[in-house]
């Protein structure tokens, strides 16, 4: 079993590379997220084409090129320590062909980031490095909380983080410990039968999604049966399931964890012998709690809930 490498923590006066790999992003969307940086001890340094924009049936935070430029000098730059997406989106699968680790194997740095980087966290994970899914630098249209950026400022610096969650009607009981992957459901489902593609045997896996419809989000939870996906994996944690459904309904982003699309997953796995958490804060919603891919976790389900690393 390969071991899987976590990058140093960072200290003081750090450089942190803010990148946007996939959609593109307004200069005022960010200017909380750099200066909570700043404000935290860290010099931000801002990718070439950070405000970057290319629109091809989607804006992109420029042309493949561009954002195939911006991460692999991030990635590869030996004065940055960390790398920090400015959002999500679309467009990570245009990258990962062609992302160049020369440098980033012998000083390997923290990616942050959640949503559509999970086709980068799972490229990382495949060369066996750890990566925090976690609250992207852009203000979201449902919010921030602090302490969610804190504690993945606390995983920089070296603590792991420790969760308790209350239980959830849908929770199936048990105790397993093992490494997490995973992050957003569609991303997850777009990456099967690719190279790319988690290694989900014996591995703790956590979904989370947005805008989806329950028919779509059926038949990725159904494409992920039919690869064997849960045969493989040990353990299930769901976070987020926001403005689930008809988009006509109009959900409010505090509906973020969608009852009918827990129900949904809930069925097809309840046949599964193994551990089920749902109701975790982590995915498109405001208190975004990271995680670490890659990491070891111990998950105990019961009448409370602990998720540690």
């Amino acid at each position: 079993m390969k071991k899987i490498i976590f990058p140093k923590s960072l200290k003081k006066g750090d450089k942190i590379a803010v990148i946007s790999p996939a959609g593109a992003v307004e200069a005022s969307q960010l200017e909380k997220g750099l200066e909570m940086i700043k404000n935290k001890g860290f010099e931000p340094v801002l990718g070439e084409h950070l405000y970057s924009k290319f629109s091809n049936g989607y804006n992109y935070a420029g042309t493949e090129q561009e954002r195939i430029k911006d991460i692999n000098w991030a990635l590869n730059d030996n004065q940055i320590s960390a790398i920090w997406a400015s959002r999500g989106g679309y467009g990570c699968q245009h990258l990962v062909e062609h992302l160049n680790l020369k440098n980033f194997t012998k000083n390997p740095k923290w990616y942050i980031g959640y949503s559509d980087n999970t086709v980068i966290q799972s490229y990382l994970l495949k060369k066996g490095f750890a990566s925090i899914h976690g609250q992207t630098i852009k203000t979201s249209s449902f919010g921030v909380t602090d302490e969610s950026y804190n504690l993945t400022f606390d995983i920089l610096k070296g603590k792991a983080p420790k969760y308790s969650l209350k239980p959830h009607q849908f929770d199936k009981k048990g105790n397993i410990e093992g490494e997490l992957i995973g992050g957003n459901l569609a991303l997850i489902y777009a990456l099967l039968g690719t190279k790319y593609s988690f290694d989900f045997k014996d591995k703790i896996l956590f979904i989370e999604d947005i805008g989806e419809n329950f028919y779509a989000l059926d038949r990725m939870i159904m494409s992920l049966e039919l690869a064997g996906v849960f045969n493989k994996i040990s353990g299930l944690i769901i976070g987020g399931m926001t403005n689930m459904g008809d988009e006509k309904e109009n959900k409010s982003y505090e509906e973020s964890f969608d009852e009918f699309a827990y129900q949904l997953i809930s069925d097809r796995v309840l046949k599964y012998k193994f551990p089920v958490a749902f109701g975790f804060p982590n995915g498109h919603i405001k208190d975004n709690r990271p995680l670490i891919i890659g990491g070891n976790v111990k998950m105990k389900i019961g009448d409370k809930v602990k998720v540690e690393f």
